[in-house]
């Protein structure tokens, strides 16, 4: 029977909550969001019709807390929950408590989530079912040595995964056996962190697979159909960075078999809703069930996109108890459609994410494309959530028209004041490989391999030189009283020059900007002389032309002395240090051992006195639901611990001091 939803409550926050409460209410119905602390005066508060809170930051005191979460809903008067991504979404005790409270669950049944979220009883029902599955092993025995034999048996490289998990948590590629033991300790503390269970599988590691999933639906009248797939290979530290529907070598063939096994998969568990089910493609076109996501993905936008259908309006149709209305022959993939995940990541600390308050965000917009965010100029980023911020996506009738499109769409965004990997997904797509559509899950790891820092060079430097001159003369004209605008660049001892000196990388750099009419200007910068003419400036946004070349730049002047600039696919901030006081330096050391960023100390494995080789681990640290290893940087003694266990620190706060042993010796 048939009921409809009048109002629901969005258990999540970020982007997806804002996706969610956009569909919500584009289908005339009250959209109720939740919030921590920390969240307060987050975009996606905003956007709901109500709000209403639910605790401190951590995670396991306001999201992931059942109870608060339920007592929300009731409070708010909503007769549904949609749990979003990430969080509750694949909790079957929260769909079993939704399901007590008489609130409609959005989402597939309680027994469904439970089977298909431990991934070991998942891979033994598909096998029961007939789906292709990785060879590898599930059972229940964990202790180190079982599974150090299963993998010997299995065959290296094996891949460590949280049997709970998902989204590269709790998982570890393991190439050899001496690595195991330590990747077994860090996947097990991060399953537990994310998922609240310790258990692993081993998984046979695929060299250079595709990983290929299928989003299916099902009805509660025996409807089940496929929407076609996702090709989402390119990751970093297993976690998906750039998606794409349709896969580039999928033949219509293909797609048939992928998708008759993966709605076989959903009839099995009498599955309901929107879910993914996962494969690998091997490079002989064999693919193998990895893992089935029974909730609705960070990559839907693509699939929406080639299909033309709303996702979470169908999802609350068949929460609703009406049919799907939808055939299997009615589904059409239209174009191509690519996402890009914007996190706040640093790619030249290793991905190391990052947190801190978001100075300036400018999301682009075009022909074809489409921003999902959950971010807001002036908000905080905190370490307590998951590091993504935005999803950038393009559509297009070819597959390198959406390519192009999403380059551009990336070159006219901006974020100011946290590191982003904007830069990076910008040289991902570039690369001729995956504009070929040959990307497996190795491209990352294999076109990356010495790390990503762009080099930020002088044609940077003078952009930015130029665009600081201009607002600190518009600055000084607001501030002057009786003075014409006419008179901006002129000076009564003819020439005017003013000074900047800017680093680039190792190197300092001098320029000269010289006003040469409106909006014109002559500057030397290492050496060399160049024109620069600003054809326009509108807000943060400019259209230039350096030396007759044209280039759009995104910039900010937060303070006197510092501009950022992302222009190029480089983003970089400038501070002249012209304007900097004496003997101000950013003080460094091998030997002082920092926090990458903000988070929660879980180990401290040095004391004073110890020796430390380069390379040892020193502690490990948690932050935005990940585990991460700090280690020496260099060789000597530990001299002074600043930190303990259990302790939450701020990005560049001192940890540990190491003497080196150069100095030692000296």
């Amino acid at each position: 029977m048939s009921r409809v939803l009048e109002s629901v409550l969005v258990a999540n926050r970020g982007e997806i909550a804002c996706r969610v409460i956009r569909s919500v209410r584009s289908l005339g119905r009250r959209a109720i969001a939740v919030y921590s602390e920390a969240d307060a005066g987050a975009p996606h508060v905003e956007a709901a019709d109500a709000a209403v809170s639910i605790g401190p930051a951590p995670v396991g005191e306001s999201y992931l807390s059942i109870e608060r979460v339920i007592d929300a809903a009731k409070q708010s008067g909503a007769d549904a929950v949609h749990p979003g991504y990430g969080f509750l979404a694949e909790n079957a005790d929260f769909a079993r408590a939704c399901e007590e409270a008489g609130l409609v669950f959005i989402g597939p049944p309680a027994e469904a989530i439970e089977l298909m979220g431990n991934k070991a009883a998942a891979k033994r029902r598909m096998a029961d079912a007939g789906v292709p599955c990785v060879p590898g092993y599930h059972g229940g025995e964990q202790s180190d040595e079982v599974l150090a034999k299963a993998a010997a048996e299995i065959g290296y490289p094996v891949m460590v995964k949280a049997a709970a998990g998902g989204g590269g948590r709790g998982m570890r590629l393991v190439s050899d056996p001496g690595e195991l033991a330590t990747a077994l300790e860090l996947a097990r503390a991060e399953a537990r962190s994310a998922f609240g269970s310790d258990e692993l599988i081993l998984e046979k590691g695929i060299a250079r697979p595709r990983h290929v999933e299928i989003q299916v639906f099902a009805d509660d009248h025996g409807g089940v159909i496929h929407l076609g797939e996702r090709d989402c290979s390119v990751q970093r530290r297993h976690q998906k960075v750039i998606e794409e529907s349709p896969c580039p070598v999928v033949t219509p063939e293909l797609r048939a078999k992928m998708g008759a096994a993966a709605v076989e998969a959903a009839r099995a568990i009498d599955y309901r809703g929107a879910g993914t089910v996962e494969f690998l493609l091997d490079e002989s076109g064999a693919f193998y069930f990895l893992e089935m996501n029974t909730r609705l993905q960070v990559e839907h936008p693509v699939t929406e996109m080639v299909t033309g259908l709303d996702l979470v309006a169908l999802q609350i149709q068949v929460a609703e108890g009406r049919p799907l209305g939808i055939e299997q022959e009615q589904i059409r993939l239209r174009g191509h459609a690519i996402e890009a995940r914007l996190y706040a990541e640093d790619p030249a600390r290793d991905f190391m994410p990052s947190s801190g308050r978001i100075e300036l965000w400018l999301a682009p917009s075009g022909d074809g494309i489409r921003v999902d965010s959950g971010i807001a100029t002036g908000q905080e980023i905190s370490p307590f959530y998951d590091p993504l911020l935005a999803k950038v996506i393009a559509w297009g009738e070819s597959r390198e028209t959406a390519r192009r499109r999403l380059i551009s769409a990336l070159d006219r965004s901006a974020v100011f004041g946290v590191a982003t990997n904007r830069d990076f997904l910008i040289a991902a797509l570039a690369t001729p490989r995956f504009a070929a559509g040959e990307a497996t899950t190795a491209l990352i790891d294999e076109e990356f391999s010495g790390g990503f820092a762009p080099a930020v060079g002088v044609d940077d430097a003078v952009v930015a030189a130029v665009l600081e001159y201009e607002l600190e003369a518009e600055r000084a004209l607001r501030a002057s009283a009786c003075v014409s605008p006419a008179l901006l660049g002129w000076s009564s001892t003819g020439r005017l020059v003013s000074y900047y000196q800017y680093d680039l990388g190792d190197e300092v750099t001098d320029l000269t900007v010289s006003p040469r009419g409106r909006a014109r200007y002559e500057v030397t910068a290492g050496g060399k002389t160049c024109e620069v003419v600003i054809d326009e400036r509108r807000g943060h946004r400019a259209r230039l032309h350096l030396d007759g070349r044209g280039l759009e730049a995104c910039f900010l002047l937060p303070r006197e002395g510092a501009v950022h600039l992302a222009a190029g696919g480089r983003t970089h901030r400038f501070v002249n240090r012209r304007m900097l006081a004496p003997g101000v330096e950013e003080e460094a050391g091998g030997g002082r051992v920092i926090a990458p960023m903000h988070g929660l100390l879980v180990e401290v494995a040095v004391a004073v006195g110890d020796r430390v080789a380069q390379g040892q681990r020193l502690a490990v640290l948690e932050a935005m639901k990940m585990q991460h290893e700090i280690r020496a940087a260099v060789e000597g003694t530990v001299r002074a611990v600043h930190c303990r266990a259990g302790q939450q620190v701020g990005a560049d706060d001192l940890l540990i001091e190491i003497e080196a042993a150069e100095q030692e010796a000296g």
